[in-house]
C-alpha cells in the first residue's frame, strides 16, 4: 500500500520509496526524496514563476527516459500549471513549482527539473542569459573552466556579472542575472560571446554544433537563450550513472580545476555545501544585481 505523506498542508502518495533509482550507488527513490526536501529553501526561488520541463527517468537513467512539457496525467489539481501556447498547441500548459509540497510531487515522478530563462507571465522576455559549455572528448570540465574564465573577463567587459554551476553531466553552465530583455535579443548577444570566444581562443573552443567540429574543444552552446529552450535547473538531479546534481560552484573551484573529478557532486554532497556557502546562485533571482544586454555594436 503507497503511504500517504502530509507535506505542507498537502497529501502526497509518495510511492516506492525502496526502489533503487541509481543502480551505481544503491541510491533509493526515498533519498533522492530526501534530497529535495533537504535542499527546497535553495532550489524553490530558482523554480519561481518559471513554466518546467520533465526529464522523466522513473526506472532510472538506465531504464526509459521521456521528456515533458505537459502536466502529467495525474497531476493534482493544486499543483499549480500556467498557458504556455505552442505552435502545435494554442492551449498547451506548463506545470510551475511554487511550493515545496509541488516540489516533492514532482520529485516523486523521478524528474529532471528544466526552465527556461523567461517567467510566467513575460514570455520571451528573459532575466536572464544561460551559456551552456559542453566539452567534446578528450576535453573534460577541465578545458570548460578555461573557458568559463574567459568569458566571464568578456561579460565583465560589458558591465555583467557571471555565475557558474556544473551541468551535472560533462561540462558548466554561466548564467547572468539580467533586466528583462526580449530573447531575440539575448540570444543574438551570447551568440556573438561564442563567436569572440572561438575567435581568441580557436584552439579551445567551438560556437557551432557540428559533431566534426567538437574533438578535443568546447562547444559554448548559446542556443538555450531562444524562448522555446531549457536548462537544467540549479540543485537538479540529472538522470546519469551516479546522483550527480547540477551545483552552483565558486570561481576560485573554476579558477583552480586541474582534474575533472573536482567538479562532481553528488546528492549527498550538495547539503554540507549550501552549509558552507549558501546559495552561490543568489543573486541570479535579485533584481538590484541585474544587469543590461549591450546594445549591438
Amino acid at each position: 500500500m503507497t503511504p500517504i505523506t502530509e507535506v505542507a498542508g498537502r497529501r502526497l502518495a509518495l510511492s516506492n520509496l525502496e526502489k533503487v533509482i541509481y543502480p551505481a550507488t544503491g541510491t533509493t527513490k526515498g533519498e533522492v526524496l530526501h534530497y529535495y526536501a533537504t535542499v527546497a529553501d535553495s532550489l524553490l526561488p530558482h523554480l519561481h514563476d518559471r513554466p518546467l520541463s520533465f526529464l522523466r527517468y522513473p526506472d532510472g537513467p538506465d531504464g526509459q527516459l521521456f521528456f515533458t512539457k505537459n502536466p502529467p496525467p495525474g497531476t493534482p489539481a493544486w499543483v499549480k500549471s500556467v498557458a504556455v501556447p505552442r505552435s502545435e498547441d494554442k492551449n498547451a500548459r506548463q506545470v510551475v513549482i511554487q511550493d515545496l509540497a509541488a516540489l516533492m510531487w514532482a520529485a516523486n515522478l523521478v524528474v529532471e527539473l528544466h526552465t527556461p530563462q523567461w517567467r510566467a507571465g513575460a514570455p520571451a522576455e528573459a532575466d536572464r542569459l544561460v551559456l551552456d559549455l559542453d566539452p567534446g572528448p578528450p576535453a573534460t570540465v577541465v578545458e570548460c573552466c578555461r573557458v568559463a574564465v574567459w568569458l566571464r573577463e568578456r561579460l565583465a567587459a560589458d558591465g555583467l556579472h557571471a555565475y557558474a554551476k556544473t551541468s551535472g553531466a560533462k561540462g558548466l553552465h554561466l548564467y547572468v542575472p539580467l533586466e528583462p530583455t526580449p530573447s531575440g535579443q539575448v540570444s543574438a548577444y551570447a551568440k556573438e560571446l561564442a563567436v569572440e570566444a572561438e575567435a581568441d581562443l580557436p584552439a579551445l573552443v567551438v560556437h557551432r554544433m557540428t559533431k566534426a567540429l567538437r574533438p578535443g574543444k568546447v562547444f559554448v552552446d548559446h542556443s538555450q537563450n531562444a524562448a522555446a529552450k531549457t536548462t537544467a535547473a540549479p540543485y537538479t538531479l540529472r538522470a546519469r550513472r551516479q546522483p550527480a546534481v547540477s551545483t552552483p560552484v565558486t570561481w576560485e573551484e573554476v579558477e583552480c580545476c586541474d582534474d575533472p573529478s573536482e567538479l562532481v557532486f553528488l546528492l549527498a554532497d550538495v547539503g554540507p555545501r549550501l552549509q558552507r556557502y549558501g546559495d552561490l546562485l543568489a543573486p541570479l533571482i535579485d533584481a538590484d544585481g541585474a544587469g543590461r544586454v549591450p546594445s549591438r555594436r
